[in-house]
């Protein structure tokens, strides 16, 4: 006996079908476009034009479009859309650790540009792993984002996206040279001046802490710490900078070497989380800061302004990068600048606080 089913062709999504079909439209009821459209007396096309940021229709029927598609619960299904237009207003935005403060001010940043100027994030958090950043890039690539961001942790994500035709902006840093555009803080003056500062307090046994080189943000930090030490006529014992994991744990631990081995009067970490170990060993030391030691950090987030004294730090300026990164992303989805990659420095900014002072005399 012959099955009618065998026969059915499976069915194709129209120009305007939100990409649920046969039992499970039913099960979902979800409302379609025809369902707004005929509401609210229009075509469903202009439904489309009236609920996305493209397209005209008039604001008359704009309100009335909206407001039938509020009251049905409608929402449109950009992913469908996107497959049928190829065309994505969906931004990548892949991050390396959303708990860190520093990289939810920066998507903050992304996030209000891209708002504003109708597209939607899809915020990835790749906890700073390289296989989960490319499985992540691969999957953005799957959903055809018009372009991403990402905070690189390896340069192979950079590469495989553009190589398939996604435009990238790096924020934060970068890795090698990847032919990507970037937005980066000027990590070397930011730890520069900071450096200076303790140095002009009178300290010449500065401890660095840092946890990599290999990124733009690490390097550049570095060469402040050295730059400052050698404009100052300082020579740096290269035994002070301690290489350390990006965890407080590992940052405290490290102080704990550090504090125990060398003689110092004051301590860098070179970001917020190497900051957090350094300010526990510290304390558990029951050292007086800025009396007995002073500490400053790279990287101002809002615990440093909350504990007592507070710390002094350099201001990225986190969310402007993020903006900025946005802002960059979009002029190159819309084929507004040269085909030269363009790299935007932020300049930093450093804020002095209780945590620094003169060194003991004793």
């Amino acid at each position: 006996m012959r099955h009618e089913a065998q026969n059915r062709s499976p069915k194709v999504a129209g120009p305007y079908d939100d990409g649920v079909t046969g039992d499970s439209k039913k099960q979902a009821s979800r409302p379609t476009v025809q369902d707004v459209a005929r509401e609210a007396g229009v075509s469903p096309s202009t439904v489309s034009r009236a609920l996305h940021t493209r397209g005209y229709a008039s604001r008359e029927v704009r309100e009335r479009v909206q407001a039938v598609a509020q009251r049905l619960g409608y929402v449109p299904n950009h992913m469908a859309r996107n497959l049928r237009s190829r065309t994505s207003t969906a931004i990548g935005v892949l991050i390396s650790d959303l708990r860190n403060p520093f990289y939810a001010d920066l998507a903050a940043g992304v996030e209000e540009v891209l708002r504003a100027e109708g597209h939607q994030m899809i915020l990835v958090n790749d906890n700073g792993d390289p296989d989960e950043e490319m499985h992540a890039a691969e999957t953005l690539l799957a959903m055809q984002v018009a372009g991403v961001i990402v905070t690189p942790v390896a340069a192979g994500c950079s590469k495989m996206l553009q190589d398939n035709g996604i435009h990238v902006v790096c924020a934060d840093r970068r890795l090698g040279r990847t032919g990507s555009d970037a937005v980066l803080s000027d990590n070397k003056a930011g730890a520069q001046e900071l450096t200076q500062h303790l140095i002009d307090l009178g300290h010449e046994r500065i401890g660095l802490l840092i946890d990599e080189t290999k990124w733009s943000t690490g390097a550049g930090r570095l060469s402040g710490f050295r730059a400052a030490h050698e404009i100052a006529g300082i020579d740096l014992d290269d035994d002070l900078i301690v290489y350390t994991s990006f965890d407080a744990d590992a940052a405290r631990q490290s102080t704990r070497e550090l504090l125990n081995d060398h003689h110092v009067t004051a301590i860098m970490a070179a970001n917020n989380v190497l900051a957090q170990g350094a300010l526990a060993e510290i304390k558990h030391r029951r050292l007086r800061i800025p009396h007995k030691i002073s500490l400053a950090a790279y990287d101002d987030v809002p615990w440093m302004s909350l504990v007592q004294p507070g710390i002094t730090t350099v201001d990225q300026h986190t969310v402007d990068i993020g903006r900025s990164a946005a802002q960059l992303l979009l002029a190159r989805i819309r084929d507004e600048l040269p085909a030269r990659h363009r790299t935007i420095r932020v300049a930093p900014r450093l804020i002095v606080r209780g945590s620094t002072g003169s060194p003991p005399r004793n």
